[in-house]
């Protein structure tokens, strides 16, 4: 078999799927055969080698679909339509914001799906072939992917929002420590997020309201509810961007007002010792004529006018409310 072909199935229109076997088999499908769908690792050169080589595609279809970096949309191909979707990243040690892209070929015959890195919402396709309650069709099967897609984000979008109520908490305990890199990193995960989200919604929205030969009537209803959630999605994600920023505008003024607190403070103290400062300089320098220079009482009796306008000086302030 092609090296990167992760596998290659003839829908036998009853919710089962036949594979196929090896390579002459795939290069030998016809049409009248059943519908087609492969799947396969774009990152593998045999298999730019098989797409090259096949009759589907063009040489600018071709680099669309191998891409390195893609943005959910839909467009016109040659033999067919090209769609472009993105998944919620759940492999191990993996971010879920680096989001997963899948590229779709899709004409009446056959559907070809290309991937780099591994998507759990296909193997859930896989898995409902093996027990015969798969996708019929072509347009139930791009429907079923892009619900899987769609419905998998939901832990993820959870996870946020969990998140961001215990930032909340941590606000209402001034004494805890707060995670301000944790914050900033749910605020990138959230724009990211966002960023593949908002034009997968246009490309599901655009599938609903246009015409493809490949999609059916009865199964826009299902399109349309899985473009509904999305949309949902995107709306709590837009809460999460507000949140985080209330959330870090109120860190930020009670970051300020603590500031302002210790340098009222200090403001308060300065202002208690300016004329104590002020005499005791005076008195310091080294001149004649200074008072109290012979009398042994002289020392007991300005430390005593010290206090006496230290505290005179405290309650003014009490009284104009500075204390």
């Amino acid at each position: 078999m092609i090296n990167g072909l992760l596998h290659a199935l003839v829908l036998d229109e009853r919710g089962g799927a036949r594979p196929i076997s090896n390579t002459d088999e795939l290069h030998n499908w016809k049409p009248g055969q059943g519908k087609l769908w492969v799947h396969m690792d774009y990152s593998q050169t045999e298999v730019v080698t098989w797409l090259k080589n096949c009759d589907f595609l063009t040489d600018y279809e071709l680099e669309s679909l191998t891409a390195d970096e893609t943005r959910p949309r839909i467009t016109s191909a040659t033999n067919g339509h090209m769609l472009f979707l993105r998944g919620v990243n759940l492999n191990p040690a993996q971010s879920p914001e680096d989001m997963v892209s899948i590229r779709f070929f899709i004409n009446e015959d056959i559907v070809i799906t290309t991937r780099k890195r591994r998507l759990l919402s296909i193997q859930d396709i896989l898995t409902s072939f093996s027990s015969n309650t798969g996708p019929c069709n072509i347009s139930e099967l791009v429907c079923a992917i892009a619900q899987k897609l769609t419905s998998r984000m939901q832990n993820v979008i959870d996870s946020l929002d969990e998140t961001l109520d215990d930032f909340e908490e941590e606000i209402d305990e001034p004494s805890k420590p707060f995670d301000n890199q944790g914050l900033s990193q749910l605020r990138r995960q959230t724009i990211a997020l966002k960023r593949y989200l908002r034009p997968q919604k246009e490309a599901l929205s655009s599938m609903v309201n246009n015409h493809y030969p490949w999609l059916f009537d009865d199964d826009k209803a299902k399109l349309n509810e899985t473009t509904n959630l999305l949309i949902r999605y995107l709306e709590e994600l837009d809460s999460s961007i507000e949140r985080a920023q209330i959330i870090q505008q109120t860190i930020t003024n009670q970051v300020s007002e603590q500031l302002n607190q210790r340098m009222y403070v200090m403001s308060v103290v300065a202002a208690l010792f300016l004329p104590l400062g002020f005499l005791t300089g005076l008195l310091g320098v080294n001149v004649g004529g200074i008072p109290g220079t012979e009398s042994p009482y002289a020392f007991t009796l300005f430390v005593v006018f010290l206090i006496v306008l230290t505290g005179s000086i405290g309650i003014y302030f009490k009284n104009k409310k500075w204390l």
